[in-house]
């Protein structure tokens, strides 16, 4: 008879189970040695990894955005160091501080509520963004449960309204959405670090490993433009803005031997460091993004086209009596009746008789041709978000009317820059430069095209001199102690039936100082009130307050006699 074993079994059946599980105990033990003491196989690494998801983090390390500066090295835009405050909110919904919380947050402690419960099982939220260092203290001082602070930084603009429409925005998590932070995002941005780190149960780090990607912050950006002169264009143009009762208005100074922008201004205006207030209406460029029809400034091209055409030179005399004349059915006047002229005096008084006999003698074809040479109905080349290319007529079939209206900028558009850059051919020899709102590098070879001879060029700046002279239509427009000239522009603003009789845009472009030119203004006064609403009377007088301080603070040469009194208080013709 076989033996049994306590439990009913055989000796060899116990013996074979017994042996069995010694085996799988040992097959345990092993696995369990080969998981947690050695390096070889895939389930150490499969723990490792599950390990290092329940506890090991990744950490972005925030960096600071590139600082905006101008061409003297004055800070225009800085990033400056805030708090944002989160929460895990399913740590801080059945939190009974919660009234607390909303009372420091300034918020209201249903509304808190309601975050939180709209949030659910959800690990974060944010509770307050960009908020000061020291605000965001008081809040992590309260140990609220689930409550943390995470450090950002925010754009900050020193300048305020004074620089916003040109500089632009960033948004709340510092990307550029506007301006020159949009135009030059990729150069501003930096690249964010990271770190790894452990945490605990409660989300809290226990353990550092370090950084593994170090941060790059963004890179400095030099701007054209002079902080000075961009204070000067934005007070002048708020006093102009309150002297003519007008709606908006800009204003552009250019460096034309260069192409610099030097000032860009606009009104209305907002202030970028106040965002729960803004209005992005104002937080256009409307130098750059709004185009308008450029009237009489025009006619100066019109004399470009009219003095290459070989029939005409300054002195060439042409009839505008009876003071109108009739092209189609539409009868175009002057003021008054100023008979024979000089070509150089038709630009001068700006007669609406002289240049549209000179539009039919040179034929539309070629003041088209020179209105596409200086640049209008093509960007600037500056590169800024939205800019507008203008539009330039381009008929099937020219009515007599529209031949005639082309001559003296209506038909058109343009931006105030474009006109600008326009009239930057003149001081700068008969070149067109492409505008840059970056400094420029003097070891950099200077880009341009020629569209005009050096000698029509310094016969328009002379025509243009004589246009601020006593009998010029812009004589409000000089500056004491320099010789400037420039064009005046009246321009019936359009309405759904067409041209109002009422309302108006106000223009002038100069240049400064003409013996020497380089500094070019163009000035823009949109729907001026009461009867000084033309050129001459609105933006004239902007012109001069502002050109007066570019020149000053450009320290250039006032012009002197032999005895040496100012040529300007002399009242000596250029």
């Amino acid at each position: 008879m076989t033996a049994a074993s306590p439990f009913g079994l055989s000796k060899w059946r116990y013996g074979l189970v017994c042996l069995l599980l010694m085996g799988l105990a040992g097959l345990l033990i092993g696995r369990l040695v080969m998981l947690q003491l050695t390096d070889s196989g895939s389930g150490a690494v499969f723990l490792r990894e599950q390990g290092a998801l329940r506890t090991i983090r990744t950490a972005e390390i925030p960096v600071y955005r590139g600082l905006i500066e101008d061409r003297n090295g004055t800070p225009l835009a800085v990033s400056s160091p805030v708090v944002s405050l989160w929460a895990n909110p399913k740590l801080l919904k059945d939190s009974l501080r919660l009234g607390e919380l909303a009372d420091l947050l300034s918020i209201d402690p249903n509304a808190l509520k309601e975050k939180l419960a709209f949030y659910g099982d959800k690990q974060f939220m944010y509770l307050a963004r960009h908020q000061t260092p020291e605000f965001a203290r008081k809040i992590l001082q309260g140990q609220f449960p689930g409550v943390k602070g995470e450090r950002e930084y925010r754009r900050y603009y020193p300048a305020g309204e004074v620089t916003a429409q040109v500089l632009g925005l960033t948004n709340v998590d510092g990307r550029g959405i506007a301006g020159v932070e949009m135009a030059f995002e990729d150069w501003l941005r930096g690249v964010p670090g990271k770190k790894r780190f452990i945490k605990d149960l409660h989300g809290e780090m226990v353990r550092d490993f370090g950084v593994i990607d170090e941060p790059r912050p963004g890179k400095t950006l030099t701007l054209s433009l002079d902080l000075r002169l961009q204070y000067v264009q934005h007070r002048e143009l708020q006093r102009a803005m309150k002297e003519t009762g007008a709606v908006a208005g800009s204003a552009v100074t250019l460096d034309a031997w260069t192409g610099e922008v030097l000032a860009i201004s606009n009104y209305p205006v907002f202030n970028p460091n106040a965002r729960s207030t803004l209005d992005y209406g104002s937080a256009r460029n409307r130098a750059v993004t709004d185009v308008y029809e450029p009237g009489s400034t025009v006619k100066t091209l019109t004399l470009v086209a009219a003095l290459e055409s070989g029939q005409f030179s300054l002195d060439t005399l042409i009839d505008t009596a009876p003071g109108r004349i009739r092209v189609g059915s539409k009868v175009l006047h002057d003021p008054r009746n100023y008979g024979e002229m000089t070509l150089s005096r038709v630009i001068e008084k700006s007669s609406q008789v002289g240049v549209t006999k000179l539009a039919q003698a040179v034929g539309h074809e070629a003041i088209l041709d020179v209105l596409h040479r200086f640049g209008l109905g093509a960007d600037t080349g500056t590169g800024f978000p939205g800019e507008r290319a203008g539009v330039l007529p381009n008929h099937a079939h020219w009515s007599d009317i529209e031949k005639v209206t082309l001559a003296f900028g209506y038909g058109l558009n343009a931006t105030p820059i474009q006109l600008a850059r326009a009239y930057a051919v003149f001081a700068n020899e008969g070149v067109r430069r492409p505008l840059t709102l970056l400094k420029y590098d003097s070891d950099n070879t200077l880009r341009g095209d020629r569209v005009v001879t050096a000698e029509i060029a310094r016969d328009v700046l002379t025509v243009l001199g004589r246009v601020t002279k006593p009998g010029g239509t812009a004589t409000l427009a000089q500056v004491r102690g320099f010789s400037v000239g420039g064009k005046t522009g009246t321009v019936h603003k359009v309405g759904e039936g067409g041209y109002l009789d009422d309302q108006y845009v106000a223009l002038f472009v100069g240049i400064a100082p003409i013996n020497e030119p380089r500094y070019v203004t163009a000035i823009l006064v949109d729907q001026p009130l009461g009867d000084h609403y033309g050129g001459g009377l609105a933006a004239a007088p902007v012109y001069s307050r502002i050109t007066e301080e570019v020149l000053r603070i450009r320290n250039a040469r006032p012009e002197r006699s032999d005895t040496g009194a100012l040529l300007a208080d002399a009242g000596v013709a250029q």
